[in-house]
């Protein structure tokens, strides 16, 4: 079994009404569930808008801490699951099942080191 981050692309803009999220998160934890139910789920999260976030660096010995880093883009990642499969095949269906019930884009990355 190999881990995969499958990160949720999300335009910048407002966030839907009540009305159009709800039912999305429901279909969501149904997949959720579903993931568990396999041994196939690790963890999953929505994010903040990108304007909440905070790049820290250090420049020598002083923290530097600045927004972004993509608080101009148009696109930022929105959520993401981890999960542990089989293959990258594996990944692609469970990442499938997220983008139809989302309508975005989902970018599937392998963890480094899992072979």
């Amino acid at each position: 079994m190999k881990s995969y981050v499958l990160n949720i692309i999300q335009p910048v803009g407002e966030v839907p009404p009540p009305e159009v999220l709800e039912p999305i998160m429901a279909r969501l934890a149904e997949v959720r569930r579903d993931l568990e139910r396999q041994e196939c789920w690790v963890f999953g999260r929505g994010l903040e808008q990108p304007e909440a976030s905070t790049v820290v660096c250090m420049r020598g010995d002083e923290m530097i801490a600045t927004d972004g880093p993509w608080t101009e883009g148009k696109e930022h990642i929105g959520g993401l699951a981890i999960v542990k499969v089989k293959d990258l095949d594996a990944a692609l269906k469970v990442a499938a099942r997220f983008t139809q019930v989302t309508g975005l884009p989902i970018e599937v990355r392998p963890f480094l080191g899992e072979g």
